[in-house]
C-alpha cells in the first residue's frame, strides 16, 4: 500500500481546518437545486411549493405573489414550478441526505423533536459537508492529474493557488446549495479518468468514460463543453486510422464512440426525464431564450469590474498562461485544455447574463478547476528552469499568498456587501477596503461567521433585499 505524501497530507489537513468555514443555508440559485434533493427525499415527487416558500427573501420576491403563493408565471405547462437548475447536485448530496434522514427519522422515533423536513439543520449540515467534499475532491484529482507532469511541489502550491485565489472558495464554503463545487468534482474526475486511459482505452473504460461525461452534465450543462477533450482525440484517432489505413483501428475507435455515447445518454437520464416532467419536453432546459450567438461580449467577461473573470481574480492569468507552458510536457491536453478553456469563454460571452448576476468573480469557470491547476503549475515548472529552484520556490510561494490573500479579502467584502453584491464595483474604493478596513474587521467577522453565523446571514439577506428593493438595475436577478 502506498504511503501519502507530506503534500497530501498536508492538503488534507488544510481541508479539516477549514470545515468550520462552511455554510449550511439554501439560497438563491441554490433554492432550486437543493429543491430536486428535498422534495424527492421527503415528498417522492417533483413538488417544489414548500422550497419556493421556505427560500430567502430575495429568491421569493420574484416568485411569489402578495399572497404568498408562486404567481401564476412560475407553473410550466404541465403544471410543475419553473425549476430549470439542473438535478445533478442533488443526486451527489443524495448520500449525505439520506443518511441524514434516516438518521433524524430514527432519533424522532427516540423522542427527538427534528422536523423530518428536509429543512432543519441537520440536512443542511449534510448537503454543505457534501458540497465541501466534493469541492475538495476536486482539488485533490486535478492535484494528481497535474503532477503527472511537474514537481509534486508546484503541483501542491498550484492547487492552493486555485483553492484559496479563485472563486472556487465562494462556492465550496460560503454557497453550498449552488452547483459550482460539484462541477468542478465532476470535470476533474472525467479529465483524470480521460488522460488515464487515453494511451489505449477498452470498451469498459469507454463506458465508465461516458457515465462519468453524463453525470458532469446532469450537474452543470455548460460542462458538455469538456466533451471536446474525447471528441478532439477521436478526431485525431479517426484521421491517423485513415493516414495508416488501419481499418480494424477506426473500427474498434468507432465502437468505442458508440458505447461512450450510450453510457453517456444512459447517465444523462435523470436530467432527459426531470425535464420531461417539468416542461413537457426532454429537450427544454430554461435557458433557451438567453444567448446571442453573434455577439459575444469576451473582453467584459475577462475584465469587467462587474465579476470579470481576470479582474476578479487574477491568478487565473497565469493559470490560462500556463496552459501554454503545458505544451512541453503534453501536446494534446495542452492544445485541448485551451480550445476547451476558448469555447467556455465564447459561450458565457454569449449568455445574457455573463457577469453571473450576484457572482463572486465569474462562477461560472470555477468548473475548469482542474484545467487552471494543471496551467498554474505548469508556469511554476517553468519559472524552476528560468532561475534557480530556491528563488522560483520563493517568487511563487510569495505570489501564491499574495493573490490568495487578495482574493479572500474580497470575498469578505464582497460578502459583507463592502462592495456590491451585483453589477460592476469600484476598485479604487475596493483596493481602500483591502488597506483600511478588511484588516480591521476581519477578525470581527469571522468570529461572527463562526460563532453568530445566523444573525450574519440573516444580515446579509437583508442587505441584498435593501439593494433588489432600491431599484438598482444591477440588483435584478
Amino acid at each position: 500500500m502506498r504511503s501519502f505524501t507530506k503534500y497530501e497530507i498536508l492538503l488534507v489537513a488544510l481541508f479539516l481546518f477549514t470545515l468550520p468555514l462552511i455554510n449550511p443555508w439554501v439560497r438563491g440559485d441554490g433554492v432550486g437545486y437543493y429543491a430536486f434533493a428535498r422534495s424527492m427525499l421527503i415528498e417522492h415527487r417533483l413538488d417544489f411549493t414548500k422550497d419556493w416558500e421556505a427560500a430567502n427573501t430575495s429568491f421569493r420576491m420574484a416568485r411569489l405573489g402578495d399572497d404568498g403563493n408562486p404567481k401564476p408565471v412560475e407553473y410550466t405547462v404541465t403544471g410543475h414550478l419553473d425549476n430549470h437548475f439542473a438535478v445533478g447536485p442533488a443526486i451527489l448530496w443524495s448520500p449525505f441526505l439520506i443518511v441524514t434522514h434516516v438518521a433524524v427519522v430514527s432519533y424522532d422515533r427516540l423522542g427527538g423533536k427534528i422536523p423530518a423536513d428536509g429543512y432543519a439543520r441537520p440536512y443542511r449540515v449534510a448537503m454543505a459537508f457534501g458540497t465541501a467534499l466534493y469541492g475538495f475532491l476536486a482539488l485533490v484529482i486535478s492535484f494528481a492529474l497535474a503532477r503527472k507532469y511537474v514537481a509534486e511541489r508546484w503541483a501542491f502550491l498550484a492547487t492552493l493557488g486555485i483553492w484559496f485565489a479563485s472563486s472556487l472558495p465562494v462556492y465550496m464554503y460560503f454557497n453550498p446549495s449552488w452547483s459550482h463545487a460539484h462541477s468542478a468534482f465532476t470535470v476533474a474526475l472525467f479529465l483524470w479518468y480521460w488522460v488515464r486511459t487515453r494511451t489505449v482505452r477498452t470498451v469498459a473504460q469507454w463506458v465508465v468514460l461516458g457515465l462519468i461525461g453524463g453525470m458532469m452534465l446532469d450537474v452543470y450543462y455548460l460542462d458538455g463543453i469538456v466533451l471536446l477533450f474525447p471528441l478532439l482525440e477521436s478526431i485525431a484517432g479517426y484521421w491517423k486510422a485513415l493516414e495508416r489505413r488501419s481499418g480494424s483501428g477506426g473500427a474498434r475507435l468507432l465502437v468505442g464512440n458508440a458505447v461512450f455515447t450510450f453510457a453517456l445518454v444512459a447517465a444523462f437520464l435523470p436530467t432527459l426525464i426531470t425535464k420531461r416532467i417539468l416542461y413537457g419536453s426532454s429537450t427544454t432546459t430554461g435557458y433557451e431564450h438567453l444567448w446571442n450567438w453573434t455577439s459575444p461580449d469576451v473582453w467584459k467577461v475577462c475584465f469587467s469590474s462587474d465579476h470579470g473573470l481576470f479582474s476578479w481574480t487574477p491568478i487565473l492569468v497565469a493559470a490560462v498562461a500556463g496552459l501554454f507552458f503545458l505544451w512541453r510536457h503534453d501536446r494534446e491536453l495542452a492544445a485541448y485544455s485551451i480550445l476547451v478553456f476558448m469555447a467556455v469563454l465564447y459561450v458565457i460571452g454569449c449568455y445574457a447574463a455573463w457577469d453571473g448576476l450576484s457572482s463572486f468573480g465569474n462562477r461560472y469557470f470555477v468548473s475548469l478547476t482542474p484545467v487552471f491547476v494543471l496551467g498554474l503549475a505548469a508556469l511554476f515548472d517553468r519559472l524552476e528552469h528560468l532561475s534557480t529552484a530556491k528563488t522560483a520556490g520563493m517568487v511563487v510561494a510569495s505570489a501564491t499568498a499574495l493573490l490568495a490573500l487578495w482574493n479572500l479579502g474580497l470575498v469578505f467584502q464582497w460578502g459583507t456587501h463592502l462592495i456590491p453584491a451585483r453589477g460592476p464595483i469600484s476598485w479604487r474604493e475596493a483596493a481602500y477596503n483591502q488597506c483600511a478596513v478588511v484588516p480591521g474587521e476581519a477578525t470581527h467577522m469571522l468570529k461572527s461567521y463562526l460563532v453568530h453565523r445566523g444573525q450574519m446571514m440573516d444580515q446579509i439577506e437583508q442587505d441584498d433585499v435593501r439593494q433588489l428593493k432600491s431599484g438598482d438595475q444591477r440588483g435584478t436577478q
